[in-house]
This record gives C-alpha cells, structure tokens and sequence, in this order.
C-alpha cells in the first residue's frame, strides 16, 4: 500500500501523506478558515479525523448550511463544560443539537436561576476566549466506561453501556469530556455568538417515570447579525404564541380535568374552524374529491391487519372491552377508508379514487412533548387518499401537489420549502414494496416537482419504509417553516388489506395507494394560522368581521340593525351594547383584533351612515353603509388577505 493519497480539493488536486488530515489540507492550500469540519468524500468528519483513501475533501465553514448543526451540537458542549465548571458534581445527561439551537440536560438538586444562567453564559465565554483545543479519544467501551465512572458521571455510564459499540468516541475540551459520535468544531474559539434562552424540566430518556431533569436551552450562530436577528425573532415569536393569543382572544383552551393535550374550541375559535372546514370541503368537491365520514374506534382486528398494532401501539390509547372484544381509538383514518374501498369489487374504469375526511385521531403523547395546540393527543386529520392505477399516477401526483400549494396558498402561505424523501439506496432491504414501484413513485414525485418549476431538497433515506414522499413547510410571518402538507405513497396498506381492482385484461391488480394531509390537523394548522397572523386573521377567516359600536343608548337600535344588515349579507357582525365609553369599546374591539368596526353616533343614525375603523390602520372616516357593505362582501367572497378601504 502506497504512503501517498489523492486528495482533490475545489480546483486543486494534491498528492498527500496517508494519514493526513484536513486541517494540514487548508494550511497547504493558505486557506485562511476558519474552518468548523471537512466532508471527506461526502461525509462529515472532524478536521483532525486522518484521510486514508484517495478522497475529495470540502472544507466547511462557520457560514456553510451544513456548519449549523456541527456548532449547535459543539455549544451543547460548551455549555456542559461551564455547567461543570461552575456547579461540580452535576450529572450530564444528553445535549443534541435541535432545530432551533441546542440544549443539554442536567440532573441537580437545586433548579437552575436566572442568574445561574447568566453566570453560566459568562462562563461559556470565558471558555471560548480560552479557543480550548477539542479532541477525540476512542477507547474501549469497558474503558470509557471506567473513564465516566471515574468522573463521577453516572448518566454517562448508563449512556455508554447501553449505546456504545466496542470502541466508543468521546470529544474532550479542558476537563470535561463527552460520549460523542461527532463530528465537532477544532476549538471553542468559534462559538462566540452563543446566547442562553431559558430552562426548563425534562425526564431522562423521556420517560415520565424516571428522574427529572433540568433542561437548559441556547442558540449560537456565525455571526452576531445572525444571533441578534434571531433573538428579535424569538421576541416576536412570544407576542405571536398561540398558546397566549387563544385565551386572550377566546378561540380556544384546555381543561385540567379534560386532560392533557385534549382541546377544547370556544365560540370564536370554532367559528374560524368552521369557515376553514368548509372552505376546505368546497375545494375538495370542486377538486373531483368525495367527503367520507368514518368512525372514532375500530375493533382489534382492523389494527392487527394494518399493522399499527405490531408497529405504533405505544402512540395508541388503551383499548376498550366490547363484547368480549378490544376496540382502540383510531390514531389514523387510511384503515376505514380502505374497509370502504373493499365493501365492493372495482374496475379500472372506477379509478382513481379521491377520497378525503377530516377525521379525528387520538394518539399518546408523553405529557412532556405536549404543546398547545401543535402536538395534542386529539386532532382532527384532513386526510385524503388517492387510490388508482400505475398508469394514472403520474397525473394523480401532478393533481394533488397543484392542488395542496392552491389550498395553502388561499391561507396566505405562498413561500414553502419542499422536500423529497426517498430511501437510503445502502439498505433497500428495510423498505416493502417491488423496486418497479418505488422506482415509477419516486420519479412521479420528480416529474411533479420539475413540471411545475419546484425547487426541492432531495432527502436520501428519510421516507417512510412504505413508500417515498413529499413533504411541503410553509414559511411565516417571521420566517419560520412549518410542517403541513405530506403527499405519502404507500405500498404496505394495500398488500396488507389486500387491494385490488379488475383491469382491462380481466385480471385482478393491486392499486397505488397516496394518502394526503393538506393542512396536517386543524388543530396545528389553526395554531400556525394564529402566529403567522398574530391573530389579526383575515377578513375570510376573522371570527368577528365587523363590530359596530354605539356611542350612546340611543344609538343602540341603529347599530343592532346593521348588524342585521352584515349578519342577512354573510358577514359576522356584532354589537357592543355594554354602558362602557365608546373609547373603551374601540380600545377592546382593537384588542379582540376585529377587522372592521364601525362607530356610529347622532350624525350616524341621521345620515344613515358610519364612521369606519381598519384594524392596524386606523381611522377611515364616514362611509356610505351600501357602499361598505358591498366592498367589505367582496373582501370576504374573493378571500383577500388585505382590505383596503
């Protein structure tokens, strides 16, 4: 074996040391860095990890995509290192790098203050001020086992005993040391826009029977523009949070002796989810969709086929003992719909099949995860499937993405990210369904994308061991992506019920099978909604559009008959009638966020007219109630997202 390498590099090509590594790579080339990993023929690895083979080598920056999550994971220990600093005899639990930032687990006697986190954080910097060298260690498990022991760390040992293989790799910095795959940043010296946000309880391992943790929360960027935008948009993100604006603006609540996770929908709130509801239900009949309404429970044997009781009954509830046989809440809705599919033979000149509901499903959430609105045990999926031919598919796919980006888009959602999840082509094996239909699926999906211009992330292994998907995350107010629309191929359900529809030749063939959330559940999307809108929602969707407000007793009757007028028009109109100043009544319809108020006193009742208010823009001066009430009809009626009077 040769002593000597290939290494290409961008442009540049190099004959190399074997052994060498990355780091020796950007002194050679004078690249100036600094430098935060190396994707050695496309795999991350740290910048002191030696190069063995011939390889093309990218050195990765603070600023590259792929750099985040190497510095969110790298401050995670950053922040352990200063917990140790700080509060010895700290038990370490876990500190992954998460979406929005990192954190770390901690198990301690005394809960963690808010100075504790303000010393903690000017610990972390100090630390970074060192540029404390990192390293890599692999030892042997039973050593790295002593290695933890030793320092006390009894969450490590459990960690190291359970999760690692015969070597295990630990990265050092100082004296703290952590049970790590990696890779990690050279030195500390690149994390110096970190921030600490908060704390919080956690259970170790997530089991809600073990210890209790405390969970400290961070964010660490590039660059401090990078941190400081980010700070203000957490600012934001607390005036927008569903979980506050719902109760002030009664929509919504939840009940302790409901339970956990379970919602209830106050009137407002319900008005809003009922528009969506049949805004959704127009479209999908006008899409060439059917509106199925299937039951809350189904007997065992319906979950033994599925296979959600072989694979999801740890999300399921407890059954329930019906004549001598066990029924379980549905956690999905695809099992009915089938059951429906099968209650007759069908042709190929049936097909396709669209079939949609807005179905509640109940699963089991440790109480833990539970968070308003977004993650519930009970919600309402607006699932669909698609049910046709191999040679149907093509148009079916092109249909329904055209048709969820319209539905997102009514909503004001028209800047998403798109992905496409396809299997890992190393381990074809873990996935069911013929190669010819992953194949002829997957490139439906491409074909789709490509025809309408799509931009897409390609996400090797992320699908579903039943088939590959697009997932489409709308983007907010405030630049947060959110999950909603999956457009999910399924080759498992079908062979599991055994499908089948009679072709042209007589014969009996299996269908394709596309289940479709658009709006994911009504609950999150109606959380979504809140915060993108900060609860101002759209004249469309506003469960009050118009209030009208009676300066004094006298003007009551005129105010209740336009709202009379709004109410025989299709608009939602009420009056304040309450003894309260007419300055208070404007402060509180504001406050309640209603679109339009109209203000009406003497001049008012004699003229037959009102005096107009825009929420967010103000006072609009004397209207003609005719000429009002036919813009504000059109503004309702077309869905605009804005009013301009």
């Amino acid at each position: 074996m040769s002593d000597k390498i290939s290494i290409k590099v961008g442009d540049s090509s190099l004959t190399v040391d074997r052994g060498s590594r990355p780091s020796d790579l950007a002194v050679r080339l004078g690249e100036a860095g600094p430098f935060v990993a190396a994707r050695v023929n496309g795999r991350l690895q740290d910048l002191s990890a030696p190069i063995e083979e011939d390889a093309e080598v990218a050195l990765v920056g603070p600023r590259d995509t792929e750099a985040l999550d190497i510095l969110r994971h790298s401050a995670a220990h950053l922040l352990a290192h200063a917990v140790l600093d700080l509060y010895p005899g700290t038990q370490t639990g876990i500190g992954p790098a998460v979406e929005t930032g990192f954190y770390y687990d901690f198990l301690r006697e005394d809960p963690f203050t808010p100075e504790d986190l303000e010393a903690i954080e000017k610990r972390m910097k100090d630390v970074v001020r060192e540029n404390a060298s990192v390293e890599r260690l692999v030892l042997e498990k039973g050593k790295a086992v002593e290695f933890f022991a030793e320092k006390g760390q009894e969450l490590k040992v459990e960690l190291v005993r359970e999760k690692g293989d015969a070597a295990v790799s630990i990265y050092r910095q100082g004296p703290f040391a952590d049970f790590c795959l990696g890779p990690h940043v050279p030195s500390t010296g690149v994390l110096a826009n970190v921030k600490l946000l908060s704390v919080s309880g956690a259970y170790w391992k997530g089991d809600e029977r073990g210890r209790q943790l405390q969970r400290i929360y961070g964010a660490v960027f590039a660059t401090k523009k990078e941190l400081e935008d980010h700070l203000v948009m957490l600012e934001e993100a607390k005036k927008r949070d569903h979980r506050k604006l719902g109760p002030e603006l009664e929509l919504f609540g939840t009940s302790d002796d409901l339970g956990g996770g379970l919602i209830l929908w106050h009137p407002k709130g319900s008005r809003v989810r009922a528009v969506i509801e049949q805004h959704w239900r127009e479209r999908h009949w006008a899409g060439g969709y059917e509106v199925l309404y299937t039951p809350h429970i189904g007997r065992e044997t319906l979950w033994q086929t599925s296979g959600h009781l072989g694979f999801y009954k740890d999300s399921m509830y407890a059954p329930m003992e019906i004549d001598g046989q066990n029924y379980y809440l549905k956690p999905m809705n695809c099992p009915f719909h089938i059951q429906i599919y099968k209650a007759k033979v069908h042709s190929y000149r049936d097909l396709p099949l669209r079939w949609a509901e807005l179905g509640t499903v109940y699963r089991y959430e440790r109480s833990g995860t539970l968070h308003g609105l977004l993650r519930v045990r009970g919600f309402t999926q607006d699932d669909a499937h698609i049910i046709c031919t191999p040679a149907q598919i093509d148009d079916e796919i092109l249909r329904v993405l055209d048709f969820s980006i319209s539905i997102l888009a009514d909503f004001g959602f028209t800047d998403n990210k798109i992905e496409l999840s396809v299997r890992d082509p190393k381990n074809l094996e873990k996935y069911c369904g013929a190669d010819d239909r992953w194949c002829q699926a997957e490139a439906s999906l491409v074909k789709a994308l490509e025809a309408r211009g799509l931009a897409y992330e390609r996400m090797e292994g992320e699908a579903v061991f039943y088939g590959p998907k697009i997932d489409i995350k709308v983007k907010d107010a405030i630049g947060r992506l959110w999950q909603c629309t999956t457009i999910q191929f399924d080759f498992n359900m079908s062979e599991r019920f055994d499908m089948t529809y009679v072709g042209e030749d007589g014969k009996e063939h299996r269908p394709y099978m596309v289940h479709r959330a658009l709006l994911g559940s009504l609950e999150r999307f109606f959380g979504i909604l809140v915060e993108h809108y900060k609860g101002s929602f759209p004249l469309w969707l506003a469960p009050v559009q118009v209030a009208v407000l009676p300066i004094a007793e006298r003007h009551e009757a005129y105010a209740l008959s336009l709202v009379k007028t709004m109410t025989d028009n299709g608009l939602r109109s009420e009056a304040d009638i309450s003894r309260e100043k007419v300055g208070k009544k404007i402060r509180q319809a504001e406050l309640a966020k209603v679109p339009l108020i109209l203000v009406v006193g003497d001049k008012e009742v004699e003229r037959g007219t009102a005096a107009l208010r825009v929420h967010g823009q103000g006072d609009k001066g004397e209207v003609e109630v005719a000429a009002f009430l036919a813009k504000a009809k059109e503004f309702h009626q077309n869905k605009n997202l804005k009013v301009d009077f």
